[in-house]
């Protein structure tokens, strides 16, 4: 597995490492970015542990002359510098005792003398705890985290340590999927002991949204996190996803399972078709990610057996209750939530639509609900996620409404109305309550008649004199 490290690091970090040895410091490569270099995984962000130096202070003066430098954190200092596109953390050798609650509520202890052993012990996991020397072209590894990354395994360094963070136990878990690890039995017996003893319950939810969002957004199959959270019960703690768990569908649509299981076979294609449609936009794939997790949390509410035959009749309207309240116990974003939930209230749509061979006008009135798009990636990775054997009518129904809506441009956009308000104060109206009844005439007239704005205005004198 070993790498030429030293070949690979950009040469504006050398710059940095070479002017920290001139004055004293010992810079030592530490955590993700060794564990990337070592995966053959590139690498923008780098952690530099300080040896030798007792303030970073020492250090603020030769950092400056590369660029700007920004000290973070109120409980131990970083310094950051972002310089040709990467982000370079400065930090010094540590160890940390818990003595409050909260992830602030540790006390750091600073030693110059300290050893990279010593200050590994802080560290999660084994594979985020291998350091490497520039200067002696050396990886240190104290706890066996090149062996464990070998092997596939992800364990923890140290079980005082670890327990000291409830989430580490989510990081757990999206490491897993990212890097598709097994976790080692002592970590999900540790990691199991933490949740049976909700210590999840104190973490602040922007930090668990940020778990999720790695989890999502940094992994081939997230669907390994998501079996790995209903094996270590944390699904306990969002009963909307531990519902889907066990709801069963008919087999004719669903031979692969539950919901539950459909649901983690869907955010797997959705992953392979955002790879494929080459979208790097982060907040768009998130909220889509979010929008198949949650497009089938209204089964468990009125999935039935009705001759002989399991329903959810209206599921897709009804999942927008535990969709809300599901993401509301992960972020405070109205607007994530308000993209998500007409994804999830309107993917059963592109289906309706094609079977039925709809007209323009109900393509047009559905760009007003949702972005055409967007749902049509959502639609896709629902049909795809299952095991049916004509999987081809996928792509066929999908096509069939992007390139209606494309015919009309809207796409990504809702169809813009012709008349507005300001178009009937010009024709004398006063503004009141009346005014969105006739802006929804109006509408209808566009949609239904095809009419153009004059002959829209002339209908409205007509009916509204």
């Amino acid at each position: 597995m070993y790498i030429n490290i030293k070949a690979k690091l950009p040469q504006i970090l050398k710059n940095i490492l070479k002017a920290l040895q001139e004055v004293g410091a010992k810079p030592i490569l530490v955590g993700g970015c060794i564990r990337d270099n070592l995966l053959k995984i590139p690498c923008k962000d780098y952690d530099i542990e300080l040896f030798n130096i007792e303030k970073l202070e020492d250090i603020q003066e030769v950092l400056f002359s590369f660029g700007s430098v920004k000290l973070v954190g109120k409980s131990f200092g970083v310094l950051t510098l972002n310089v040709d596109g990467y982000d370079f953390d400065f930090a010094l050798a540590r160890q940390e005792k818990k003595v409050g609650l909260g992830h602030k509520g540790f006390e750091v202890l600073t030693n110059k003398d300290m050893s990279f052993k010593q200050a590994s012990l802080r560290r999660d996991f084994t594979i985020n705890s291998i350091g490497y020397d520039y200067f002696e072209d050396k990886l240190l590894d104290p706890n066996n985290g090149i062996q464990d990354l070998k092997n596939g395994i992800l364990r923890h360094v140290n079980d005082k340590t670890f327990i000291e963070d409830p989430l580490r136990v989510y990081r757990a878990v999206q490491f897993c999927a990212r890097f598709e690890l097994k976790m080692s039995e002592s970590t999900f017996n540790l990691c199991k002991s933490m949740v049976d003893n909700n210590e999840l319950t104190q973490l602040p939810k922007e930090r668990v949204f940020e778990e999720f969002k790695k989890l999502f957004l940094k992994s081939n199959r997230p669907s390994i996190g998501f079996e790995l959270m209903k094996s270590l019960e944390i699904l306990k703690h969002f009963e909307e996803l531990q519902a889907l768990v066990g709801c069963v569908q008919d087999k004719q649509y669903h031979p692969e399972g539950d919901v539950w299981v459909h649901t983690l076979m869907t955010i797997d294609e959705l992953a392979k078709i955002l790879k494929k449609e080459q979208i790097e936009d982060e907040s768009r794939k998130l909220y889509l990610f979010y929008a198949i997790l949650c497009h089938d949390l209204g089964k468990p509410y009125c999935t039935k057996l009705i001759d002989g035959k399991i329903t959810s009749h209206k599921h897709e309207t009804l999942g927008e209750k535990p969709t809300t309240s599901f993401l509301s116990k992960l972020t405070n974003e109205k607007k994530l939530i308000e993209k998500v939930i007409p994804l999830v209230k309107t993917h059963l749509a592109p289906f309706q639509l094609y079977l039925a061979n709809s007209s323009l006008k109900a393509v047009k009135r559905l760009s007003l609900k949702v972005n055409i798009e967007d749902l049509c990636l959502v639609c896709l990775a629902d049909c795809l996620g299952r095991d049916i054997k004509d999987k081809e009518k996928c792509p066929k129904a999908i096509n069939w409404l992007l390139n209606k809506a494309k015919e009309l441009n809207i796409e990504n956009s809702a169809l813009k109305p012709l008349v507005l308000g300001r178009d009937l104060i010009d024709l004398g109206y006063k503004p009141s309550k009346q005014f969105k009844e006739i802006l929804d005439y109006a509408l209808d007239l566009q949609i239904d008649e095809n009419l153009d704005k004059e002959t829209i205005l002339k209908q409205i004198k007509i009916k509204y004199h």
